[in-house]
């Protein structure tokens, strides 16, 4: 007798053992979805208590007076109760830091008073006080596992709920059994076949509420992967309508982008190209009537050179812009570069009455292309003289200053017209983005495309005064 029911427990030992093993391999690849603490730690319990109990068992000499082993592993037992009626509450709500300790210190009562038992009393009182503190454990979790269920329905629950009934209901068969008994039991072969039936069948209940718990959570991961795949495809779809969105604003922004250049060229190549040929026109009307002076030739053969220079230096800036060549160095004097510039742009200072300072350290050497450090130069002394043709009376200055910073050369060009306005700033150095009325919108981001390929950088700069100030700084080595 003392072998088939040490068998009984060994055997079912080995099934919640085989579950927790499985379960804990399973679950601790998972990241989102983990198993709880308390009833893992509950099913430890179990198959621990279950293996102390089935080798107890076969030693047992009075079941009366049985060995301390027996303490150990009905305290086990308790463990596991508390743990899984912790884990039921836990479905509702948080197991409070009051509650956790409360149950610890429960655990070292019943140990305590379980010895005392084992020590003083019988088989019978043992068996129905353990039967009692069970029952309350049972009732409890039916209670929370019907409360969340209420609240999110899951047909694994409701498992768990069925099961914990039937071991609510064998063990309140095993108290009655024991208390319609007069029969002192002090051998293992004097328990009735009965009460040994219970017991077992309340075991394999206890160990299909493990299995419920085991498939609640494999449903909580089921979930929470279809929740996550549906997440994805969201994700996915809403990024291809972002891809596909970015691409038709590419595509809009591409065609408006090359008719307001094709625009701009067009209006920029018309404007030389118109006047050259009411020029010809003028001369051949000229030459026809025989009025060609020596003096009107030049000065028509003059004007035609110009806006041949003009078209050319379009042109020119065109294929700047969309030509990518290798930087072509030589040693340059900014100092010479800007004497260059200004004498060009000085016809145009003197009409427009603008007075210009030029403060340059000496010795202002670089690695660079010249011609496009001079477009540049050139460019942004055009820029500040036009701003000032918009005054019609007053001072009217640029200032020009250059010396070496930062392992560089810096450079400002400074004017005191009415400045550049907050909107403008902000697309100051864009593509086909221009502060006058006329123009590509050209200029300062062909500035910013040069500097940037030498390596420096331009920015509109804080002026003291009025007006608009850039500033240029170049590395000493491209």
């Amino acid at each position: 007798m003392n072998l088939l029911l040490s068998i009984y427990f060994f055997i079912i030992a080995i099934i919640q053992a085989g579950l927790l093993v499985g379960i804990y391999h399973y679950y601790r690849t998972q990241d989102v979805v983990k198993p709880n603490s308390y009833w893992l730690g509950s099913l430890l319990a179990s198959v621990v208590a279950l293996f102390i109990f089935g080798g107890g068992i076969i030693i047992i000499k009075d079941i009366a007076t049985p060995e301390f082993n027996f303490t150990i592993g009905n305290t086990l037992f308790y463990v596991a109760a508390v743990m899984q009626a912790l884990f039921c509450r836990s479905l509702n709500q948080e197991v409070s830091k009051g509650t956790k300790i409360f149950f610890n210190l429960s655990i070292v009562a019943f140990f305590l008073t379980f010895e005392w038992l084992r020590q003083t009393s019988n088989f019978e009182v043992r068996t129905a006080f353990m039967c009692v503190l069970a029952s309350f454990f049972y009732l409890w979790q039916i209670y929370e596992v019907r409360k969340k269920n209420q609240s999110a329905f899951s047909s694994q629950l409701r498992y768990l709920q069925y099961a914990s009934f039937g071991e609510l209901f064998f063990a309140m068969g095993r108290l009655a059994i024991l208390l319609a008994s007069s029969l002192t039991i002090r051998q293992v072969d004097q328990i009735p076949q009965i009460l040994i039936l219970f017991t077992i069948s309340q075991l394999v209940m206890n160990t299909l509420s493990y299995i419920a718990i085991g498939s609640y959570w494999s449903e909580q991961i089921a979930v929470s992967n279809a929740k996550s795949n549906l997440e994805n495809q969201q994700i996915k779809a809403l990024l291809a309508e972002r891809e596909s969105l970015i691409s038709s604003l590419l595509k809009a922004n591409k065609t408006a982008s090359t008719g307001a250049l094709s625009a701009s060229i067009a209006h920029e190549l018309n404007q030389p190209l118109g006047a050259s040929s009411l020029n010809i026109q003028f001369l051949q009307k000229k030459l026809a009537a025989g009025q060609l002076s020596p003096e009107l030739q030049g000065e028509i053969l003059n004007t035609l050179l110009a806006d041949n220079q003009r078209a050319a230096n379009t042109v020119r800036t065109l294929r700047s812009i969309f030509t990518d060549d290798d930087l072509k160095t030589t040693e340059v004097d900014l100092e010479q570069v800007m004497q260059t510039v200004v004498s060009v742009a000085k016809p145009e200072l003197q009409s427009q009455n603008i007075q210009l300072s030029l403060h340059l350290e000496k010795n202002l050497m670089l690695s660079g292309n010249r011609g496009e450090l001079q477009q540049v130069m050139l460019n942004l002394i055009n820029n500040a003289i036009q701003a000032l043709g918009l005054i019609k009376e007053g001072d009217k200055r640029i200032m020009i200053e250059g010396a070496h910073i930062n392992q560089g050369i810096q450079v400002s060009i400074a004017d005191n017209g009415l400045g550049i306005s907050t909107e403008a700033k902000a697309h100051l150095f864009e593509l086909l983005s221009s502060t006058k009325n006329s123009g590509m919108g050209l200029g300062l981001w062909l500035c910013k495309h040069i500097i940037s390929r030498h390596g420096g950088k331009i920015w509109l700069d804080e002026n003291s005064g009025k007006g608009a100030k850039f500033s240029i700084w170049l590395p000493i080595s491209s």
